[in-house]
């Protein structure tokens, strides 16, 4: 089939795709935004998690016959043009990046949390990141990094 879709705003085909190809592979593979990681492949870990139509979802349980015609964003979506993105710059900023296998996801989320909630308290960034597992933390240099990209998104207005 050809799909088409809208991928960090700009139209993307490709071809020869089969419908029950996963958006994870389509994204990394036919389109060539890595960003994304293959891990589980199952929906457990959170490491390909995306935006799809403005709601997250684990881009392996996609189907790529279920993204046509829609509205993709992902990582990569969040910087602006070589400028991280206020979320990436906090994450950074606040050591949450370590072996950065499960960052893709944890900052789609994290960007999703923040544009539904401005002041998130420590139970709803939990709520909003169990989905999305690491190995390399404690997680609490990543609520760090949630909690001060909702400060700076605050302080910018």
């Amino acid at each position: 089939m050809r799909l088409k879709l809208t991928v960090n705003g700009r139209p993307h085909t490709a071809d020869d795709v089969w419908e029950g190809e996963s958006l994870l592979y389509v994204l990394r593979e036919r389109l060539g935004l890595a960003g994304s990681k293959n891990a589980c492949e199952q929906g457990e870990c959170g490491s390909c998690t995306v935006s799809l139509d403005g709601v997250t979802a684990g881009a392996c349980l996609v189907a790529a016959g279920q993204a046509h015609g829609r509205e993709v964003r992902t990582v990569e979506g969040l910087a602006d043009g070589e400028r991280l993105g206020e979320v990436q710059q906090a994450f950074l900023d606040a050591g949450a990046v370590q072996c950065g296998f499960c960052t893709p996801g944890l900052l789609v989320q994290a960007d999703d949390l923040l544009s539904h909630r401005a002041a998130p308290s420590d139970a709803e960034i939990r709520e909003a990141l169990a989905g999305n597992l690491c190995r390399c933390t404690g997680y609490e240099k990543i609520m760090d990094a949630v909690r001060l990209a909702a400060e700076r998104k605050a302080a910018h207005g």
